[in-house]
């Protein structure tokens, strides 16, 4: 199928796009380079390796929990799902307009318009009713990215991300809610995650911190963008690049980032799930993005055995393979109140006591590495305050 790349109201590159594998076979002459999504033009032209990398990145991934149920509505790549209803999405605000159609970005953006739960219901929780009436694609779930089941919803007007956990002990969403609070306590900006629970299944939310004027763009964007040299680390081009937009206290803000980590041992911050806000209508740049998706922290994958041993040599991404080294970057540690948090292993196991499937014995070990990484952190400060 033929379709034009658009930028909100803005028509960009003519694209055609196989509609039963959603991969893009060719690509024509941009008609707006200035309005390409980020790390995909290069010397005035098109990156066609990049576009076609970036087209990826929006779709829902092949390892999604639960992802095999698409094949229920004949949907045999998750990468085409993402052309049932024009590419959109609640992250930023491209989509692709059919070539034969005349559609207004005012009738089917989803940060202003009501959508279907009927994908959500499919792929965050598994119902779905042959043959009841015909399905609805009309949904920003088509192009959530992401291994978690998750889905969009609107609550008294505003757009939230709800997020089930994975595996036996499903910690990821407890995860981004104890983030929420230590966020709060150290005064880091963040994306507020509070937990619910519905026919017995908990799962985490957040409100959209985008609105129908910002997008991210991502930290892998920003390092496609704008190369790295031979002379520079990636820690420190990324945050050149930020202050060579005009973001004030970009190193600071990574800084924090990198903090809030540190502490949680989180061992999947990757460059697509932190990154810069611009205006997508000025392509001004607005600011960091706030620090999100939190979930894979704190062992939730660890055995109860590892558990111990992984407190004091916790794997990290993304500039340090461990965080013991990651955290040498942070320049300006002593400056955080970590005395703040002194009551954050008691919050912590009061928030893990609501999962009834979860042992003490394990509850008792999680707490004790939140609190033993703080233990760690202080205690790095004090040597390396000046």
């Amino acid at each position: 199928m033929n379709f034009i790349l658009m930028h909100k109201k803005i028509p960009i590159v003519d694209l055609e796009i196989d509609s039963e594998t959603g991969h893009i076979l060719k690509i024509g002459t941009p008609i707006n380079i200035d309005h390409l999504p980020l790390g995909t033009f290069t010397n005035n032209d098109i990156d066609r390796v990049a576009l076609r990398e970036w087209w990826k990145s929006r779709c829902i991934p092949q390892n999604r929990d639960g992802i095999d149920i698409l094949e229920k509505i004949n949907i045999h790549s998750p990468q085409s799902l993402s052309c049932k209803y024009y590419g959109l999405s609640l992250s930023d605000h491209y989509w692709i307009c059919p070539k034969d159609q005349a559609i207004n970005w005012n009738d089917i953006n989803f940060f202003a318009n009501p959508f279907s739960y009927d994908v959500s219901d499919l792929l965050f929780n598994s119902e779905y009713k042959e043959g009841s009436r015909k399905f609805n694609f009309c949904s920003p779930d088509c192009t959530t990215s992401g291994q978690l089941r998750k889905k969009w919803k609107i609550i008294n007007g505003d757009r939230y991300l709800l997020k089930k956990g994975s595996l036996s002990f499903k910690l990821e969403i407890f995860n981004e809610v104890i983030a929420t609070s230590i966020c709060s306590r150290l005064d880091i900006g963040h994306s507020m995650y509070t937990l619910s629970q519905e026919n017995g299944v908990f799962y985490c939310m957040t409100k959209n911190f985008l609105s129908p004027t910002t997008e991210l763009v991502t930290a892998t964007s920003i390092f496609n963008q704008y190369k790295l040299p031979d002379n520079i680390s990636r820690y420190e081009h990324y945050i050149a690049c930020g202050e060579m937009l005009g973001i004030k206290n970009m190193r600071w803000q990574v800084e924090q980032m990198l903090i809030l980590d540190f502490i949680m041992a989180n061992s999947d911050r990757n460059f697509d799930n932190f990154g810069l806000i611009r205006n997508a209508e000025t392509l001004e740049w607005v600011g960091v993005s706030p620090v999100f998706d939190c979930g894979s922290s704190l062992f939730f994958n660890k055995s109860n055995y590892s558990i111990n041993l992984a407190i004091s040599n916790a794997d990290s991404k993304p500039f340090r393979s461990k965080h013991r080294e990651q955290i040498k970057l942070v320049r300006n540690i002593d400056v955080v109140n970590l005395n703040s948090l002194s009551s954050i292993g008691d919050e912590y196991s009061e928030l893990l006591s609501q999962d009834q499937d979860l042992t003490h014995e394990r509850r008792s070990l999680l707490c004790k590495g939140l609190t033993r990484r703080i233990q760690i952190l202080k205690k790095y400060a004090q040597a390396t305050k000046f």
